[in-house]
């Protein structure tokens, strides 16, 4: 048996009966170090949808009991010293996301082609020689990541019509030769990274990838010299064009083929070619007019990154929070402010049961004093700037909610109320009130109220950070915070494509910029943020790997 005092997360994950557990850095791998392993503990957590292990050189195997963990959805194996991966990983019927990164791995068990929800996989950085055959039954694969390593062919049944949703592949940096014709058989696909491998020929098949974007053969040595010139230097569509050209050459004048019939399915597929690229440019042109792209940037990317610090007295109040930032919105045309308001608003109605199950608050990051800390405060001594109002207690908040509350009622005028007054139930019988206070140690959020007017968001916000609290979960947090970042985007969406508006509700903001001259990008980019205890242990990151997964067809999510 473990010594549990050693492993705090694996046993606040089993009483807390959390779906989520990150153990990183040096401190863990001290742990593993001198247990000889990970803790067996950590394989009776059959609640977990996420693990994480990662950054830990004294980790080199996983045990079998691996397979316990059978409500996984992401597990992420990076950066250790892994030699091996049991086979019984293909037990794991709920994967989604498999990534063994950055470790020393020589193969790859064929359990892995046993995991049908997979849609991720990235074994970049490793020694693996071979690809196992069979990969072709893990049919829901969209991103495969194999780059860095040894691998000098893909397996047969590789270039197969069942991955018919494989749109990334990156096999940069191997030792692969050849690249079959039937590459045209993977019709989804619309990345395709091959540099730096030992090709000497690119299939004229490739132009029959009908969504086929971007591709990279750069550090090829190709016996068409004229063809790899253009991989050094041209777009994408120049060397498709190329390489179809050089198709259509091999074919007699009559459609036939002039090499002996080796290929006399090659007219047909061209027709059905043209076929494809139509329908698949009528596709691509609907899709790219309707997409909305969000961005995941990693905390490790960011040394600046905040974190929030979690108080242990928050456990019988309101324990669920999760955060993260956001870049990129634009609220400064028009009418956008007030359209994230009213949205946020409206999800606060709806999703969030009148804030009875979840609050959301947003915040300008530039007007934020880090460190934070989510915190409890008896009602006399939380003292906030409420939102359009002065300096008070939380107790002379809520008596004022209240007097305007029932003076609108008296005279019968409730549309004019300020709203607030509906959540004031929610805190009732509270000895103690849930608030998030910044370095200097001023009120910044008092949920499920209101937050401060001195963090409040503004037209010229550039960067914000969010907060959704609940008192349920820790998944109702994270579902509505995933709802929000989707609203977001289409909100962005719809003010990128809206640049008339600009302008037409300014706040003194100084004279606009000519429409032609603004940004008209839509991108969102979302900062992670960790949510630690108060010794400093992660109790939460988003987005994680599993968040922002809801099938939303126009939203792209780029980690």
């Amino acid at each position: 048996m473990d010594d549990m005092e050693k492993w705090p997360e694996i046993e606040k994950a089993a009483s807390g009966k959390r779906r989520e557990l990150v153990l990183q850095g040096p401190t863990i791998d001290g742990r593993i170090s001198s247990n000889r392993g990970l803790a067996s503990a950590i394989y009776s957590l059959t609640l977990l949808n996420y693990l994480e292990v990662s950054q830990c050189p004294s980790l080199t195997e996983i045990h079998e009991d691996i397979q316990h963990l059978t409500n996984l959805q992401s597990l992420i194996l990076c950066r250790n010293k892994l030699t091996s991966i049991p086979n019984v990983v293909g037990n794991l019927k709920s994967l989604k996301v498999l990534d063994l990164s950055v470790n020393n791995l020589r193969v790859l068990p064929e359990g892995i082609t046993q995991l049908k929800e997979l849609n991720t996989l990235n074994v970049s950085c490793n020694s693996l020689e071979v690809l196992p055959e069979g990969l072709s039954q893990c049919t829901k694969l969209s991103t495969i990541n194999i780059s860095k390593n040894r691998i000098t062919a893909f397996p047969a049944d590789f270039y197969s019509e069942r991955l018919d949703l494989l749109s990334t592949l990156v096999a940069s940096d191997n030792a692969i030769e050849q690249l079959s014709g039937d590459i045209h058989k993977l019709a989804a696909l619309k990345v395709l990274d091959l540099s730096n491998n030992k090709l000497s020929e690119i299939p004229s098949d490739l132009s029959d990838c009908p969504k086929l974007k971007e591709i990279n053969f750069k550090s090829n040595k190709l016996n068409d010299k004229r063809l790899e010139k253009m991989v050094n230097g041209c777009q994408t569509k120049s060397i498709l064009d190329y390489l179809r050209g050089k198709g259509k050459g091999r074919q007699g004048e009559d459609g036939g083929d002039v090499d002996g019939g080796r290929n006399t399915d090659k007219g047909k597929r061209q027709q059905q070619r043209k076929k494809k690229e139509k329908v698949a440019g009528e596709q691509d042109e609907l899709e790219e007019l309707n997409k909305m792209v969000v961005r995941v940037l990693h905390v490790s990317d960011a040394p600046t990154a905040l974190t929030v610090k979690v108080s242990e007295a928050v456990k019988d109040v309101r324990p669920y929070l999760v955060c993260c930032v956001v870049r990129g919105m634009n609220l400064k045309p028009g009418n956008a402010l007030k359209r994230f308001l009213v949205a946020q608003t409206k999800l606060h109605d709806d999703l969030c049961g009148k804030r009875t199950t979840a609050t959301i608050a947003s915040h300008d990051v530039q007007l934020l004093k880090a460190p934070l800390m989510y915190d409890v405060k008896p009602p006399t001594q939380l003292k906030i700037v409420p939102l359009g109002r002065k300096e008070m207690t939380a107790v002379e908040l809520i008596r004022h909610l209240q007097l305007e509350a029932d003076e609108l009622r008296k005279h019968k005028k409730r549309q004019n109320v300020t709203g607030l007054h509906k959540y004031l139930q929610i805190l009732q019988g509270k000895a103690l009130y849930p608030c998030l206070v910044d370095a200097e140690g001023q009120v910044i959020s008092f949920p499920p109220i209101t937050n401060s007017e001195i963090t409040k968001i503004k037209k010229t916000t550039k960067e914000l950070f969010l907060e959704v609290t609940s008192a349920s979960s820790l998944q109702t947090c994270k579902d509505i915070m995933d709802a929000l970042i989707v609203k977001m985007a289409e909100l962005n969406k719809f003010t990128a494509e809206h640049q008339e508006e600009a302008g037409s509700d300014g706040e003194g903001e100084g004279p606009q910029e000519p429409a032609a001259s603004r940004e008209i990008s839509s991108e969102l980019i979302v900062q992670q943020v960790r949510t630690v205890d108060h010794d400093g242990n992660l109790k939460v990151v988003y987005p994680s790997k599993t968040d922002l997964s809801k099938d939303v067809s126009n939203l792209t999510v780029i980690w």
